[in-house]
C-alpha cells in the first residue's frame, strides 16, 4: 500500500477518531503527508520515538495501542495468562505534551487483554518507573517519555522485569509481535478497569536512593547554597525530597521551571546537556550566590550542572566530566572491603577518564555499547551471576555512567537516574566546600594525575526520509573509506561482531565506528537511535587544554567535510 493510500483509508475510516481525521483533512503539503504514512513508526531496540501527530508514522493513540497490543500479546505468550493477571505490568510517564494520555491508552490495552496493570497516579522520573518494576515484582514495564528531545517528540520504552530497558536479544522478540499487527482494527482500546491500580512508589523510591548517600557532615552539606531545576519535569518531587532529607538546607528551586509542562516554555530545548536549558538557572544562581545549579531532563534521567567559579560566573561541567568526578568520589566513599569482585561500567562512546581512575583503584571496568540498556543489563548480569553460581560473571555494581549526562550509584534502578545523581553531586560539592575548593578545583587536579580529555559532541539533524537516507549513505562512505584520520591506531566496526569482556561472549551488533588514534585520542561516529541525527564523539588527549583544543579543531575539520557537513 503506497503513502497515499494509508492517507485515504486513515482520512475515510470511522474507527479513526474525528479529531485525528480532521488532523489529517487539513494537511496540504504533499512531504508531510508522505512523512507521516511512507512507513510504520518502527518500534526498535529502544520502543517508540517520534513527532505526535496523526499517521502511521507518528506517535499517537494507535502507535501506542499497536505497541502495546503487541507487547501485551508477547507476555501472554511468554509468561501465560495467570502471571500476567497476578504480576502485570508497570506504566509510567512524565510531563510531556499527552504522555497521560499515552499511559492511560497503554493501561487500558493491557486491561482489555487480560493484564494487571500498575499505573503511576503521577508523572515520575524514568528511573522510578524502573525501580517500581521490581517493587511490585512485575513483568514488565513500560514508561511514556522522550526524555530530553524536543517539545514535538514523545516516546515509548519498555522494560523487563529486573528493571532494565529491553535490549536487543530482548525487544526482537517482542519487536515480531508488534510487526505482526498489520490491522488497527484488531487492537481493543476498552479498559478493563478492575486490572488497573494507581500506584505511587515516591517514598520508596527515594529512601533506595538515600541509601546511595556518601557524605555525612551534616555542617558541610548544610553549607552548599544550590539552585535546582527541573526544567518543567518529572524531577521536581523526588529531587527536592532526597535532597532535603540530606540536609541541604540552602535549597532553592527555579519557581517558573517547577511548573510541569510538556510546551516546555521556558527553554528552547529541554536539554541539560545545552546551556540554554540552564540559563534561568544560572541567573537565579548569580542573585542568591548559589554554589552549584542543577538541571534535570524532563524524565529526570539526566542531570547538567553549572558550578561557581572564583570570579562569579558560573561553568557548565560535560557529561564526561561529571562521571569522572563521580567515579572518583563513589569509590573513595566506599569500603571495598564489603565487595568481592567490584565493578564499573561505561559505554564505548564515554571517555576513558572515568575508566583511568576505577582502574587506579583497582577496580575492573566494563565497556557497553552505547545506550544505558546496557548497563543495567550488565547489573542483571552480576545478580544472576550470583544466584546462579556463574563465577565468571559474578561482580559486583558500584557506578556506572556514559558521556550523555547519565549516571547510577547502586542498584535500586537499572537505568541511568538523575534523582541519585544530583544527590551525589551536591554531596562531592558539599565536601569540596568544606576543602576551600569547587568541582571545577578537582576535576583540575584530576586532570593533573590523569592527563587532560577534551570531550565534544556533534549532532547534525537530517529530518524526513531524505534525511535518514543520507544518514545511512555516510556511514556507508565511511566503512568503504576506512579511516579519514592520521595515525590511526585501530578501527573498530560495531556493525560486526565484536568481543565483549571474558565471560560475557559478544557485544550485540550496533550500527557505531570507533577510531582510536596513537596518542590514546579516540572518535566515534554514530546514527541516533532516537532522532532523525548522525553523531560524532570525540575524546582527545593532550598534554594541556590548548593542544587538546586545536588537535580537537582539525579532527572535527577532517570528519565534516569528509561527511559533507561543513
Amino acid at each position: 500500500m503506497s503513502y497515499r493510500e494509508r492517507y485515504e483509508q486513515w482520512l475515510k475510516d470511522e474507527f479513526f477518531d474525528e479529531a485525528t481525521r480532521r488532523e489529517l483533512k487539513s494537511l496540504t503539503d504533499e512531504k508531510e503527508i508522505e512523512d507521516r504514512f511512507y512507513r510504520d513508526l518502527e518500534f526498535g531496540t529502544g520502543g517508540l520515538r517520534g513527532v505526535m501527530g496523526a499517521g502511521t508514522n507518528r506517535m499517537n493513540k494507535y502507535t501506542v495501542g499497536k505497541a502495546t497490543a503487541g507487547l501485551g500479546k508477547y507476555l501472554l505468550d511468554t509468561y501465560g495468562a495467570e502471571a500476567c493477571k497476578n504480576r502485570g505490568v508497570v506504566i509510567g510517564y512524565d510531563t510531556r505534551n499527552n504522555s497521560e494520555f499515552f499511559s492511560r491508552t497503554a493501561a487500558n490495552v493491557l486491561s482489555g487483554m487480560g493484564i494487571r496493570v500498575y499505573l503511576h497516579a503521577h508523572a515520575r522520573p524514568t528511573p522510578q518507573l524502573s525501580f517500581s518494576v521490581k517493587f511490585w515484582n512485575a513483568l514488565a514495564g513500560v514508561v511514556v517519555t522522550a526524555s530530553h528531545n524536543p517539545k514535538e517528540y514523545n516516546g515509548y520504552k519498555v522494560y523487563d522485569e529486573f528493571g532494565c530497558q529491553l535490549v536487543p536479544w530482548q525487544a526482537k522478540q517482542v519487536i515480531s509481535y508488534v510487526d505482526a499487527i498489520t490491522d488497527y482494527h484488531t487492537i481493543n482500546f476498552k479498559s478493563d478497569d478492575s486490572l488497573v491500580f494507581m500506584a505511587d512508589v515516591t517514598d520508596n523510591f527515594v529512601m533506595a536512593v538515600m541509601k546511595q548517600s556518601r557524605y555525612k557532615n551534616t555542617v558541610a552539606k548544610n553549607d552548599l547554597k544550590i539552585v535546582y531545576t527541573p526544567l518543567h519535569g518529572t524531577g521536581n518531587v523526588p529531587v527536592q525530597k532526597a535532597l532535603r532529607l540530606d540536609d541541604f538546607t540552602q535549597l532553592d528551586a527555579v519557581a517558573e521551571q517547577v511548573v510541569p509542562d510538556g510546551s516546555f516554555p521556558t527553554v528552547v530545548s529541554p536539554n541539560p546537556e545545552d546551556r540554554r536549558a540552564l540559563e534561568m538557572g544560572i541567573a537565579q544562581a548569580k542573585r542568591t550566590n548559589a554554589d552549584i545549579v542543577l538541571g534535570t531532563d524532563p524524565d529526570s534521567d539526566r542531570v547538567g550542572i553549572a558550578v561557581k567559579k572564583a570570579e562569579g560566573e558560573y561553568q557548565l561541567m560535560t557529561g564526561n566530566q561529571v562521571g569522572a568526578l563521580l567515579m572518583n568520589f563513589v569509590l573513595s566513599h566506599t569500603d571495598m572491603a564489603q565487595y568481592a569482585h567490584p565493578a564499573v561500567v561505561k559505554t564505548v562512546v564515554t571517555s576513558e577518564l572515568g575508566a583511568d581512575i576505577a582502574r587506579k583503584h583497582g577496580i575492573k571496568v566494563f565497556s557497553t555499547l552505547t545506550g544505558f540498556k546496557f548497563i543495567g543489563e550488565k547489573i542483571t548480569q552480576f545478580e544472576q551471576a550470583k544466584k546462579n553460581g556463574k563465577k565468571e560473571q559474578d561482580y559486583d555494581f558500584l557506578f556506572g555512567y556514559e558521556e550523555s549526562y547519565g549516571y547510577l550509584a547502586g542498584t535500586h534502578a537499572r537505568d541511568k537516574d538523575a534523582v541519585v545523581s544530583s544527590l551525589l553531586i551536591c554531596e562531592m560539592a558539599a565536601e569540596a566546600k568544606a576543602n576551600g575548593k569547587t568541582l571545577l578545583d578537582e576535576m583540575n587536579e584530576i586532570y593533573a594525575e590523569y592527563g587532560y580529555y577534551r570531550d565534544a559532541l556533534d549532532s547534525f539533524t537530517l529530518k524526513g526520509k531524505d534525511g535518514l537516507e543520507k544518514i545511512s549513505s555516510m556511514m556507508t562512505e565511511l566503512r568503504e573509506v576506512g579511516s579519514p584520520f592520521a595515525g590511526t591506531l585501530s578501527v573498530t566496526d560495531y556493525s560486526k561482531p565484536v568481543d565483549a569482556e571474558e565471560g560475557f561472549g559478544m557485544l550485540p551488533t550496533s550500527n557505531v565506528l570507533r577510531y582510536v588514534l596513537e596518542d590514546g585520542s579516540w572518535i566515534a561516529v554514530r546514527p541516533s537511535g532516537t532522532e532523525p541525527k548522525i553523531k560524532i564523539y570525540y575524546s582527545i588527549k593532550g598534554a594541556d587544554k590548548d593542544v587538546a583544543e586545536k588537535k580537537l579543531e582539525e579532527i572535527q575539520n577532517t570528519i565534516q567535510t569528509k561527511l559533507g557537513l561543513k
